[in-house]
């Protein structure tokens, strides 16, 4: 759900892709996928590099002319300068899978009452945070955490507690107190520090904002993790899977 960054590329050495479970090709469920968003008037997050985030609809599919559209404010600035880009990433929720994927060939389309926003077919989806996933729900106050500094105010410096944790992102929780961040912020020189032994240093970014719930005050922050290094993966892979042994046999006393 948290990729909310985009997926890494296969890497240098060749190996295996360590995002190909992820990955939805199939041209049926692709559009069955995109059928559901836009069926169910789904909002989409519409984001490319240097541009703020835009929300927004998926409006139509054409498979045959392998075009879709969403729905625009063409007077918007930040929807202008998105369409100016030479791509674009969507994301979007469906109850709590993310999908997510590349757009290109960006197009504002007006009409008479009313403008889309045409991008070419995407060529892949991307299917993150499946049930299937083990994601770690923290509402322990000495858990994991991350320092940085706010992008905003960088003598700020913040120690922000994770309230969720999967191997794609982390959500966190920020206080009343500190001035807002807005999606599609990009948090570098990030440290999670998932306990006493283990912690990496990641950029995150910032996919969406939320009210939480029954976790404490403040608001829930939605990021994703940039590209790991293979060090900080497998940290983060055995923490998850740690604390989810620790909690099946928590379960069975």
């Amino acid at each position: 759900m948290f990729q909310d960054t985009r997926p890494a590329e296969l890497g240098s050495d060749g190996g295996t892709d360590p995002w190909a479970d992820f990955r939805v090709d199939d041209p049926g469920e692709q559009l069955r996928l995109l059928k559901q968003l836009r069926d169910g008037s789904v909002p989409v997050q519409l984001s490319a590099p240097g541009v703020v985030a835009v929300a927004s609809q998926l409006w139509s599919l054409d498979p045959a002319q392998r075009q879709i559209s969403f729905s625009a404010d063409g007077d918007s600035l930040p929807m202008q300068q998105l369409a100016q880009a030479d791509e674009a990433v969507a994301v979007a929720y469906l109850d709590h899978v993310k999908l997510q994927f590349d757009l290109s060939g960006l197009l504002l389309v007006h009409a008479a009452r009313s403008c889309a926003l045409r991008a070419r077919w995407p060529d892949l989806l991307y299917r993150f945070q499946r049930r299937a996933t083990y994601r770690v729900r923290q509402f322990d106050r000495h858990g994991p955490r991350v320092q940085l500094r706010h992008p905003s105010l960088p003598d700020m410096r913040l120690t922000l507690r994770i309230v969720d944790l999967s191997v794609g992102g982390c959500a966190l929780q920020l206080p009343d107190d500190v001035p807002a961040l807005q999606p599609g912020t990009e948090l570098r020189g990030v440290r999670v520090e998932l306990d006493a032994d283990s912690g990496f240093d990641a950029s995150l970014r910032l996919q969406h904002v939320s009210t939480l719930h029954g976790t404490g005050p403040g608001v829930r922050l939605g990021c994703a993790f940039g590209g790991l290094d293979g060090d900080a993966q497998r940290q983060l892979q055995r923490y998850i899977d740690r604390t989810q042994q620790r909690r099946r046999l928590l379960a069975l006393r």
